[in-house]
């Protein structure tokens, strides 16, 4: 379903309304509340359960931008489209630690302890495996907020309640104990209604037609909780300069099985300059899917061609995107049905990427690859390798063989690692036969391959527990029993060329298999055997602690930065 263009005004009108109606139509359901021990007392400076040093892992970066070239409507939307991600932020710290945020902070005296809460939106190292940095604070529940804390998976498998799958609902207790499915815009009514009106107001001053239509759409998804009429209007924008991300998207805070969506925001400036380079890249998908190094039924699948593939500057992150480790790049939307009607949107986060190469890549290759080969270390092979990641998620396989169910709901809580598994490998796959085309025409398959390796290195160190965090380590694992690299007696790495290709095309073959055929307990046991870091890798991991390179970033942002 498609909204027609109409006035802006007339929308804004049938909008409010529509806001009216959802107020009046349903009673405001009881909020979660939190689960966590939250220290009662104000923290001292010793009362942190990590060395201090590791408040110190996120390098500090301005996400500012000239804005000169913009007109004053459009900074007007700017400063609107920021407002409603910081709606998205505070929504992000009821799902992730359920408590109030206020209160929770200014409970902590330590500036560098209450930063890295901050940081971590809420009391537990999300580069650590979620493992809680303040005292009197329980494990974080693998299903964050989304479910109740003393729910059991084995209760929540056995009951029947409508929306037990769904992506846009948290999962509470009734008054008599059961288990029920609350739509978030019940649940966060009163947020969203706000964050509907501000997108409604932006759409006023928008001067591209596709655009404003987004956003009324948008607008409209946060009230009703059906967001994929919307997620098909932001595929068919091809020539805005300004656009944003919002609303209940990515699945991974929610580790118990990987079924809710939690709240998050990017505003995004488009590099119509780098954006023009990457135009001709999608098209090549159908080609590349069919090329696949697996048998025919894992690649008869095809993905839509009306995608596209640009690179941004991004002047906001909110919510899931902005906690711990800060994404670099996007594949979106996530419905499979629109992935396999149109395809996706890749963005990919320029400014975030050069300061993520500058001041953690560059250093950590001086620390752990070998001398002869850091000259393949290009912030072009970075952004490549990111680039054709994203797209890559666009290959394999949606639905399970000969069956209607999602891959994502077949392997439930291990979807998202093998799918970051699958698009880490693919991505190289796509650059090996992008560069045997001649498409490719920067650099050589080894800056590509030794920029991978370093990359591992990079992203290794937000931990295990993560998807991308599972989906790093299975990599590296599979790739030292393939003998893709070397450890010298120093611990520096080299990659050995014929090797990678080799474990590229059998750990390909493995994981579109595991989805095709939506093995939950195939892609578990994989999990079990390869989601580790071993010992001589931790001691390689320690190097960079003390050599005191960055984990990752952190951003210093907002209005007042871009003298909004």
């Amino acid at each position: 379903m498609r909204l027609q263009n109409i006035s802006i005004k007339s929308a804004g009108v049938a909008l409010s309304a529509l806001a009216i109606l959802s107020l009046s139509a349903c009673s405001e359901a009881p909020k979660q509340e939190p689960e966590t021990e939250a220290p009662a007392q104000e923290l001292a400076t010793t009362e942190i359960l990590i060395e201090r040093e590791r408040l110190n892992i996120y390098h500090s970066v301005d996400l500012s931008a000239d804005l000169s070239s913009y007109s004053d409507n459009q900074k007007r939307m700017l400063a609107l489209l920021i407002d409603a991600s910081v709606i998205m932020d505070d929504l992000f710290w009821q799902q992730a630690y359920g408590g109030n945020k206020a209160d929770f902070l200014s409970s902590i005296t330590d500036d560098n302890v209450r930063q890295f809460a901050d940081i971590n939106y809420g009391p537990w190292d999300r580069l650590n495996g979620d493992t809680p940095f303040l005292p009197n604070v329980k494990d974080k529940p693998l299903g964050a907020q989304f479910y109740p804390v003393d729910m059991t998976k084995q209760e929540f498998d056995l009951a029947t309640f409508a929306d037990k799958e769904g992506l846009y609902s948290m999962v509470q207790r009734a008054a008599d104990g059961s288990l029920v499915a609350v739509p978030y815009n019940k649940i966060f009514r009163k947020e969203l209604v706000k964050a509907s009106e501000l997108l409604v107001q932006a759409a006023e001053l928008a001067e591209n037609a596709q655009f404003t239509n987004y956003l009324l759409m948008r607008a409209n998804a946060l009230l009703t909780n059906e967001y994929q009429a919307s997620d098909l209007a932001w595929m068919d924008m091809k020539s805005n300069t300004i656009d944003v991300v919002i609303g209940p998207i990515e699945t991974y805070e929610d580790q118990l099985y990987g079924y809710r969506t939690a709240f998050e925001s990017y505003v995004l400036l488009k590099d119509m300059a780098w954006s023009q380079r990457l135009a001709k890249y999608a098209a090549f998908l159908p080609e590349l899917q069919r090329g696949l190094p697996v048998s025919e039924a894992y690649k008869a699948q095809m993905p839509g061609t009306d995608a596209d593939l640009n690179a941004y500057d991004v002047i906001y992150y909110a919510g899931h995107s902005n906690a711990g480790s800060k994404t670099i790049a996007i594949n979106l939307p996530n419905d499979e049905q629109v992935q396999l009607e149109k395809g996706t949107r890749r963005l990919q986060l320029k400014n975030a990427m050069q300061a993520k190469f500058d001041h953690i890549l560059l250093p950590i290759a001086d620390q752990l690859i070998v001398e002869e080969q850091r000259k393949h270390i290009t912030f072009n092979a970075f952004f490549s390798n990111t680039m054709f990641h994203e797209v890559a998620h666009g290959l394999g396989i949606k639905t399970v063989l000969d069956s209607n169910q999602t891959v994502r709901s077949a392997l439930k809580e291990h979807a998202s690692a093998l799918e970051e598994g699958k698009a880490d490998i693919l991505g190289l796959y796509m650059v090996q036969q992008l560069l045997e085309k001649g498409e490719i025409t920067e650099g050589v398959l080894a800056d590509y391959y030794v920029t991978f390796m370093a990359g591992i290195f990079r992203s290794v160190r937000f931990g295990a527990s993560s998807a991308h965090g599972k989906a790093n380590m299975i990599r590296f694992n599979f790739f030292q029993k393939q003998g893709a690299f070397a450890r010298d007696e120093n611990g520096l790495y080299s990659v050995n060329m014929a090797n990678m290709e080799k474990a590229i095309d059998a750990l390909s073959n493995k994981i579109l298999t595991l989805q095709g055929d939506g093995d939950y307990q195939g892609v578990a046991t994989l999990v079990a055997d390869y989601g580790l870091i071993k010992d001589n890798l931790q001691s390689d991991l320690a190097k960079l602690t003390k050599a005191k390179i960055p984990v990752d970033i952190t951003f210093v942002q907002g209005k007042d930065v871009l003298d909004l």
